[in-house]
């Protein structure tokens, strides 16, 4: 099977902006369980002490986009290896 490199790039992307925005409400809707949940991620750091709770549109906007890019990237990168590979079997 063929692994086409945009539209994995696209479905990664799109993918990406989903979850952010979902995290981004779920962030707004229960700020105490979302920071209990990071904790457990980042193995017990208290992320509380470096959070600057700004939660602005315009941060909100500009971390859609820049996840929305970068996992573009991945899996467009992630596709073209994955067809590289997939030709030496």
């Amino acid at each position: 099977m063929k692994k086409d490199s945009l539209t994995t790039a696209n479905a990664v992307s799109a993918t990406t902006a989903i979850v952010y925005v979902a995290c981004a409400l779920f962030f707004i809707l229960a700020p105490g369980l979302s920071m209990a949940i990071t904790k457990t991620w980042f193995h017990g750091i208290d992320i509380s002490l470096i959070n600057g709770r700004t939660n602005t549109i315009d941060s909100f906007i500009l971390g859609l986009v820049s996840a929305t890019i970068s996992s573009w990237i991945v899996g467009y990168v992630f596709a073209l290896f994955y067809t590289s590979f997939a030709k030496k079997r």
